[in-house]
């Protein structure tokens, strides 16, 4: 039945007019109505009933006869009200109302009939029907009841679909919603989750429905934190701050969090709503860029350091080798001036692996085919690692070719067999792999460091006590160790970084407590031919000569341990302290000087600068170059690595050795051009 909102009784016009009128004051065009049915004597009732409404606002009445018509001027146009002559035989009132229900129409229907029983009523009610006039009842105020009541009726349904609609939206907003969403009372039991809240924490609905979020406590946070939190939002205010809370796995994640008080009418705070932001992989990304600043930090320390640090070895290894060869075999001196040296060698081997780290270690790049140089260093492994543990290499099918320093590749895999040796005391396997991989745009999502493209990977793998996780984001920081004092250095992985870092490629470490670590290395391919070279096998003894030498050094120390050593070796030698220095010595030299020593960072002149000045002079002079400082600093100064050059630290008889070798190269030159 329809409830009635004004009482059966005689209405005057105003009525009519207030039931029109009011209810469309704001509409500047006449209203449309509709009539249905056959009998069109109720048509000029109704116009004319219509048309006693004051105020220049008449309806336009329509009347069409059929359902067919019906729907073709629902088609055409705008009705903001429906009036049916109801016949019970006929039962195009049912069908027009289920035709209106079926395309959405929400426009106010009223039926006119003498013959409604409470039935029909209801089922009419059920399809849409705003309300129905006896139609020995029509005039003005029945009329204006029925209208006034079905447009309250319809927009107070309208203003329902529509609240149900925004409440729709908002729920679909919340649970397709990819930050968590989760929503508890005042005392913190929770009443809601939406499904990111599952995705992310791993807990079900069912699970946390009336728990407290103190399940996904992390024990990470202060106690001071949480009573702030509570005292904020207790308060009525807003709680932000950034969490680290734990998955159902156990696994942390951390989220930026925001809790708001939700207040009933009367203001009080009856719910909480919490929204948290996933920023896990964000904090990932920013410990790794983090870790990438420092590990670059130190590296340019290193790399400062490291020609002092040379020059002073050079004292200490020159003096202690011009000593060792003052002495007799027998001399019980011996055997102190050799721990120095050994002492020296190790620093030097320190300073190298610093440079190493520094990413400024000299490089011999050549193209190489990877399985080749992993065969070649492999060979001397099980003398390195001992029997006890089983080495196996696994060569991938052509892996790919590489620009490296064979040299440096050998550093790396010896340091990683030597690191998996320490870590099987009791003997394992150690193996290597090769493969050739594609680094695509998914693997750059979870490695954002990392540009896309072709690699070549080294995978070292070994079955010891693996690495602890809080160390896991140390291991490549230099000096930094787990094993026992005196064990080790702390260089091993930060050379192995360093020179990674150094061929533009990555690594990744993967290792569980009791489970084995795997060292993962990605090298980029290049598409030159390679070649394949013999890695540096020992020299022989070097040889000395009578040739005249200029020996440019502004380190005293280090200039007079050289020139003493070479004198001793039959040459002549000409010591200038800088390179004004040297270019007074060579004009002032009436003979002919066959090979120029010089250190390349130097006050007032550089090695480059005096080179190309003397050349001019004296075309046929050999030039040697040596430095402690990094690559990229000596490239600077004009010199051309791939010529002669000799990195600091080094041994009189290495000096000796490269010397001899450019004045026969020189020999052998103009011989062959005579």
């Amino acid at each position: 039945m329809f409830p009635r909102l004004f009482p059966d009784v005689e209405e005057s016009t105003a009525v009519l007019e207030m039931g029109i009128q009011l209810q469309y004051a704001k509409e500047s065009s006449p209203l449309q109505f509709l009539l249905v049915g056959d009998r069109e004597e109720d048509f000029f009732i109704i116009q004319d009933l219509l048309g006693r409404t004051p105020g220049g606002l008449i309806p336009r009445l329509d009347h069409v006869r059929t359902f067919e018509d019906a729907l073709a001027c629902l088609d055409r146009d705008n009705y903001e009200l429906i009036l049916f002559q109801h016949e019970p035989e006929d039962g195009i009132c049912m069908r027009l109302l289920r035709a209106l229900r079926e395309r959405g129409a929400t426009i106010p229907f009223i039926f006119l009939s003498e013959q409604a029983d409470e039935a029909t009523i209801a089922d009419l009610a059920e399809l849409g029907a705003c309300d129905w006039v006896g139609k020995s009842e029509l005039n003005e105020a029945s009329l204006s009841r029925a209208i006034r009541y079905a447009t309250n009726l319809h927009h107070q349904e309208l203003q329902n679909k529509a609240a149900e609609q925004m409440l729709t939206k908002l729920l679909r907003a919340v649970e397709q919603s990819a930050d968590l969403v989760m929503i508890t009372n005042r005392e913190g039991v929770i009443e809601y989750v939406n499904p990111a809240f599952e995705a992310l924490t791993g807990y079900q609905q069912e699970e946390v429905i009336g728990q407290t979020p103190r399940l996904l406590k992390s024990g990470q946070q202060d106690p001071a934190l949480y009573r702030e939190l509570w005292e904020t939002i207790l308060a009525g205010n807003v709680f932000r701050g950034v969490l680290a809370n734990r998955r159902k796995s156990g696994e942390l994640y951390y989220v930026e969090k925001t809790i708001s008080p939700v207040r009933d009418a009367e203001g009080s705070i009856t719910h909480f709503i919490a929204s948290d932001r996933d920023i896990s992989e964000r904090r990932k990304l920013e410990a790794q860029l983090a870790q990438s600043q420092k590990m670059d930090a130190i590296g340019k320390l290193a790399g400062g350091v490291a020609h002092d640090f040379n020059n002073l070895l050079m004292v200490i290894s020159a003096y202690a080798e011009l000593m060792l060869d003052s002495l007799a075999a027998g001399n019980s001196l011996r055997r102190n001036v050799q721990e120095i040296l050994t002492a020296s060698r190790r620093a030097a081997d320190l300073t190298r692996q610093l440079l190493a780290f520094g990413r400024k270690q000299m490089q011999a790049l050549q193209v190489l085919d990877l399985n080749w140089v992993i065969q070649e260093v492999t060979q001397m492994l099980p003398r390195l690692i001992g029997e006890d543990i089983q080495l196996t290499v696994v060569p991938g099918r052509d892996p790919g070719r590489v620009k490296v320093d064979p040299v440096q590749i050998e550093q790396i895999i010896l340091n990683l067999a030597t690191n998996a040796r320490d870590a099987m005391p009791q003997g394992g396997s150690l193996t290597i792999e090769t493969a050739h991989v594609k680094l695509d745009e998914s693997y750059v999502q979870r490695h954002s460091m990392v540009v896309p493209g072709e690699y070549a990977m080294v995978a070292v793998s070994d079955s010891g006590h693996g690495i602890p996780h809080e160390h896991q984001t140390h291991i490549f920081e230099p000096f930094y160790t787990t094993k026992e004092e005196g064990k080790g250095t702390g260089l091993g992985l930060a050379t192995v970084y360093g020179i990674v870092k150094q061929n533009g490629g990555y690594i990744w470490v993967y290792s569980e407590p009791g489970m084995g670590t795997c060292f993962k290395i990605y090298l980029p391919c290049v598409q030159q031919p390679a070649e394949k070279f013999p890695l540096p096998a020992p020299t022989e003894e070097a040889r000395g000569g009578s040739e005249t030498i200029l020996l440019v050094e502004d380190e005293n120390a280090v200039r007079q341990s050289e020139s003493e050593f070479l004198r001793l070796n039959g040459y002549t030698v000409l010591e200038a302290k800088d390179g004004k220095d040297a270019i007074r010595i060579t004009q002032q030299h009436p003979g002919t000087i066959h090979l120029m020593v010089t250190d390349v960072v130097m006050p007032h002149m550089n090695g480059g600068e005096l080179a190309q000045t003397l050349l001019v002079q004296r075309p046929a002079m050999r030039i040697l170059f040596v430095s402690g400082y990094a690559e990229n600093t000596v490239l600077r100064y004009g010199v051309d690595l791939t010529g002669r050059f000799l990195q600091k630290p080094f041994s009189l008889k290495r000096l000796a050795r490269k010397i001899r070798e450019a004045l026969d190269t020189q020999a052998v030159a103009a011989s062959a051009g005579s």
